[in-house]
């Protein structure tokens, strides 16, 4: 979920760790926004385990899992001290690296506090990045943010503009966000890398679209079947991990390889499509959203019409990125642990 509200919002510079010495300005030392999300979760346990990397440091209100290299400091993005706090840390703890992660995986009803934390929140991130003179930020995006458009190529390249529905606050702030981003980069002399990554699927990873492909009935679009796109959890883990070890300024798309369509997807999911007219999907999804019932909103149905595929040429080629996996693997990856956990042979995390 990222960097959320603190119960009781700690102002104390004093990591929740136990007090080690600071590091050297050589030191390797990495800072991470948003540890309690998926990618953070994971890709603070690979940090924690590099031996080039000499200190790691954990922002956000949940205290992640012991690591003997993570130090951890309670930090809300959403409250005005927190340009300070962070400002303060990172020259504390000589972070020359940032990863910044403070965001929603899925679409919130809580949509003031989710503008607070990705778009208000990445503001006071940058401010501090900027007054400690980090040396490299990376944050993490989502290929949604092209939109799901007729229009649309076969493979969507970064240069595409992001056409995702403004109106739509899940992605309205992360669009913020990035372009927030761009105009620091465009300012300070940091190495900016942003990773568009495809929908996650795997056998651990929750989202929105976990709990779609879960249900037994998956709503479609009648006479659409759009491609879809995944990358494995294990490969977005690992992007943002080589975007820590090698220096590629620019944006990447994240994906595995190969699509499917969404008929295919239902089909190996072992679900039901269940094909229903756009203009009655519209506002009954609407208002399943507002009781609760819906795991999107109905500005999220475009995507079960149109093709919204990225080209991942560039990560290939510049970055050196390869998915170990394809977009059929990740899914059939989460489908078998999905399968486990229908019959209540695998507990839900």
């Amino acid at each position: 979920m990222g960097t959320g509200k603190s119960p009781k919002g700690s102002t104390k510079l004093e990591p929740r760790a136990e007090r080690s010495p600071a590091p050297s300005r050589d030191a390797r030392v990495v800072a991470v926004t948003g540890t309690s999300s998926f990618i953070g979760q994971n890709l603070l346990g690979l940090l924690d385990e590099d031996p080039s990397i000499d200190r790691v440091v954990a922002i956000d209100v949940k205290a992640p899992g012991a690591g003997k290299k993570t130090r951890f400091y309670e930090v809300d993005l959403t409250q005005p001290a927190a340009e300070a706090r962070l400002a303060e840390i990172l020259a504390a703890e000589h972070a020359r690296t940032i990863v910044h992660l403070a965001f929603h995986s899925s679409p919130s009803h809580a949509t003031a506090y989710a503008h607070e934390l990705e778009s208000v929140g990445t503001m006071h991130l940058l401010v501090a990045a900027r007054q400690a003179r980090v040396r490299k930020l990376v944050m993490g995006s989502l290929t949604l943010l092209y939109g799901a458009h007729p229009s649309n190529p076969n493979f969507i390249a970064e240069h595409h503009p992001l056409r995702a529905p403004k109106h739509e606050p899940f992605f309205a702030d992360k669009i913020e966000a990035e372009a927030e981003l761009g105009r620091f980069a465009e300012r300070s002399e940091a190495i900016v890398t942003v990773l568009r990554t495809a929908p996650i699927l795997g056998p651990t990873v929750k989202s929105f679209l976990t709990r779609y492909l879960s249900r037994r009935v998956m709503m479609t679009m009648m006479g659409f079947d759009p491609l879809l796109q995944f990358v494995h959890e294990i490969d977005a883990i690992a992007a943002f991990k080589l975007a820590v070890d090698r220096d590629v300024p620019g944006t990447f798309n994240v994906c595995g390889d190969g699509v499917l369509p969404l008929s295919t997807v239902a089909k190996l999911a072992g679900r039901v499509a269940f094909p229903i007219p756009h203009p009655i999907a519209e506002p009954i999804t609407s208002l399943a959203w507002m009781a609760q019932l819906a795991p999107v909103p109905s500005t999220f149905l475009p995507y079960l019409r149109f093709l919204c595929v990225a080209d991942g040429a560039r990560a290939r080629d510049v970055m050196g990125f390869r998915a170990a996996h394809t977009t059929r693997e990740a899914l059939t990856d989460f489908v078998g642990a999905q399968r486990l956990r229908d019959v209540k042979l695998l507990q839900e995390t």
